[in-house]
C-alpha cells in the first residue's frame, strides 16, 4: 500500500454577517489602493487555495512564499478584497477592494479584535507545551453542557488561526475557548491582546520548540504572558504539579485556581486507576465538591486536562454533575491518543499529532499500564523536532524507556536512529528503523506484524508525518493530513 498526499486543509473564516469595507479600513488603519464598488466581504482566508466567492484574501509574507504573489489568483477565484502590505499589479478593469496596510498579519489580527469586541462573549485562553488541543476540547465540551460555546477548529491556535476563530463569533455565543500556541516570547501577548480572555489556563512548561525559544525559562516566560494579561476580575488556572507554571501565580492580577495530581492542588484527582484504552477512573476532589468519574479518554496523563476543565467550569457556574457527565463521555481530538482497530485486530493508539520527550514518555507509560494479555506492546516512534543541542540525549533517553516497556519498536527518521540504538543497547528486540513514514509501512508489516491482542502506539513530531502511516495501516491513506 502506498501513502499518498491529500489536498491541504487550511481553513478560512466565514463571518456570520458581511463585514463592510469601511469597517475593514477603520479596524486596520488601511487605505484603498484604488476606488472600488465592492462594499463588503463574507470570508477571510490566508491561503489562496481556500478562496470562495466574496472572500477577503490576506496576503501574508513568509519564509517559503509570499501571499502577495497570489493576490491576482485569489481575485480570479472569487475574492472581492485583499489585505496587502505593498501595491499589487492587477489586470485592467479589476474591481476589488485592495487595502494597503503596514503589516498584513497585524492588520488581520486587528480585524479579528474589532470583530471580537462587537460581542459580549467571555473568553477562555489555554496554553501549555503539551495537551493544549485536547484541553481545549475537554473544556469546551464541559462548558457546552450549559452554555453556547465556540472553539478553535482543530489546532488553529496560531497568530493566524486564533484570529480566524474569533471571526466565527456570533451573538449566540456566550463563551469562546481558545487554544494559544507560541514559538517565542511575545506571541501569546499578542493573542491575549486581540482576544481579551477572562480565564487563562496554563498546562505545562516542557522542552518543546527549544530551537526557537532557546530555553525552558524562555518558554515559561512566553507561557506566562497569558496569566499576566488577565483582568483583575479574571481567573488563572495553573498546574500545581509544574513548578514553572505554579510560579506564574505571583505574576497575574487575576484570582488563581490550581489543579494537579499532587496534594497541593485545589482541584485534584485521587484514587486514579488507568484502564488502558478503556479510559481512566478517578475521584474529582475540589473545594466545591467531589465526584467519582470514569472517563472514556485514555491515559492518566490526560487527567490533569480534565481537572483544569473542571476548574474553568466552576468559574462559569457549570454544575458538578454536568462536569462529570461531560468528562465521562470523553473528548476526542484527531491524532491525539485516538484509539482505532487495525484490520488484523490489533489495537492502534494514534498519537501522531506531535511529540516531545515528555509526551512520548507519557504515551509509553500509558502503553505500560495497558493490559495486553498474551499480546504485545509495540510502537512506532518518530523524530522529536526542535529540541536544540540536547536532542541526541533526549532521543536516547526515550530509547531506554521504550526498551523497558515494549516488545518491539520501529523508529522513524534521522533522529529516530538514536532512539533505536539506545533501545537495542538496553536489550530490546526486535528494533528496526525507517527513513520516513512511507518506508515505515513495510517495516511495520515485516518486523512488528501487529495482530489481534497487540497494542501499537504510533507517535512522532508533526514533521515526520506519521499520520500518513496511521492512515495506511487503517487502510485509507487518502485520509492522511499531509
Amino acid at each position: 500500500m502506498r501513502l499518498i498526499d491529500s489536498p491541504p486543509k487550511a481553513a478560512g473564516s466565514r463571518v456570520p454577517a458581511p463585514i463592510r469595507i469601511d469597517d475593514l479600513l477603520a479596524a486596520t488603519g488601511g487605505r484603498l489602493q484604488a476606488p472600488t464598488t465592492v462594499r463588503s466581504f463574507r470570508l477571510a482566508v490566508v491561503d489562496s487555495r481556500n478562496v470562495a466567492p466574496g472572500s477577503l484574501f490576506v496576503a501574508l509574507p513568509g519564509e517559503r512564499t509570499d501571499g502577495h504573489r497570489f493576490v491576482t489568483d485569489a481575485l480570479a477565484a472569487g475574492a472581492v478584497a485583499a489585505l496587502v502590505e505593498r501595491e499589487v499589479s492587477l489586470p485592467a478593469g479589476t474591481d476589488a477592494a485592495v487595502v494597503r496596510v503596514a503589516d498584513s498579519l497585524r492588520a488581520f489580527q486587528d480585524l479579528a479584535a474589532w470583530w471580537r469586541d462587537r460581542f459580549a462573549v467571555r473568553v477562555v485562553g489555554i496554553t501549555g507545551s503539551t495537551g493544549k488541543t485536547l484541553a481545549k476540547e475537554v473544556t469546551a465540551d464541559v462548558l457546552a453542557r450549559t452554555l453556547s460555546v465556540v472553539r478553535n477548529e482543530g489546532n488553529l491556535n496560531s497568530e493566524t488561526g486564533l484570529p480566524m476563530t474569533l471571526l466565527h463569533l456570533e451573538p449566540v455565543h456566550q463563551v469562546a475557548v481558545l487554544e494559544m500556541g507560541m514559538y517565542t516570547v511575545g506571541e501569546i501577548s499578542r493573542l491575549v491582546e486581540i482576544s481579551r480572555p477572562e480565564v487563562g489556563v496554563v498546562l505545562a512548561v516542557h522542552p518543546t520548540h527549544l530551537e526557537r525559544a532557546g530555553s525552558l525559562e524562555r518558554i515559561a516566560e512566553a507561557k506566562s504572558e497569558l496569566p499576566r494579561g488577565l483582568p483583575s476580575d479574571g481567573l488563572a488556572v495553573l498546574n500545581a504539579d509544574d513548578p514553572r507554571v505554579a510560579a506564574m501565580a505571583a505574576g497575574t492580577p487575576a484570582a488563581v485556581r490550581t489543579f494537579g495530581l499532587g496534594e497541593t492542588a485545589e482541584v485534584q484527582a485521587t484514587d486514579l486507576v488507568s484502564e488502558g484504552v478503556a479510559g481512566v477512573t478517578f475521584t474529582l476532589v475540589a473545594p466545591w465538591g467531589r465526584r467519582r468519574i470514569r472517563s472514556a479518554s485514555p491515559g492518566r496523563h490526560l487527567v490533569p486536562l480534565a481537572l483544569a476543565a473542571a476548574a474553568v467550569a466552576e468559574h462559569f457556574a457549570v454544575p458538578l454533575a454536568e462536569v462529570a457527565a461531560a468528562l465521562e463521555a470523553g473528548s476526542r481530538a484527531p491524532h491525539r491518543m485516538a484509539i482505532e482497530e487495525l484490520p488484523g485486530g490489533a489495537t492502534l493508539v494514534d498519537d501522531t499529532y506531535n511529540a516531545s520527550p515528555v509526551s512520548v514518555s507519557a504515551a509509553l507509560a500509558f502503553l505500560a499500564e495497558t493490559p495486553v494479555g498474551s499480546g504485545r506492546r509495540l510502537a512506532v516512534l518518530g523524530d522529536m523536532l526542535e529540541l536544540g543541542p540536547d536532542e541526541r540525549s533526549l532521543h536516547e533517553r526515550i530509547g531506554v524507556e521504550a526498551a523497558a516497556i515494549l516488545d518491539g519498536l520501529v523508529a522513524v527518521g534521522e533522529r529516530g536512529r538514536w532512539i533505536a540504538d539506545a533501545a537495542r543497547g538496553a536489550g530490546l528486540n526486535p528494533v528496526a528503523t525507517a527513513s520516513d513514514a512511507e518506508a515505515a509501512l513495510a517495516v511495520v508489516d515485516q518486523v512488528l506484524a501487529p495482530t489481534a491482542g497487540d497494542v501499537l502506539l504510533v507517535k512522532g513530531s508533526r514533521g515526520v508525518a506519521l499520520d500518513r502511516l496511521v492512515a495506511a495501516l487503517l487502510g485509507h491513506p487518502e485520509d492522511a493530513e499531509h
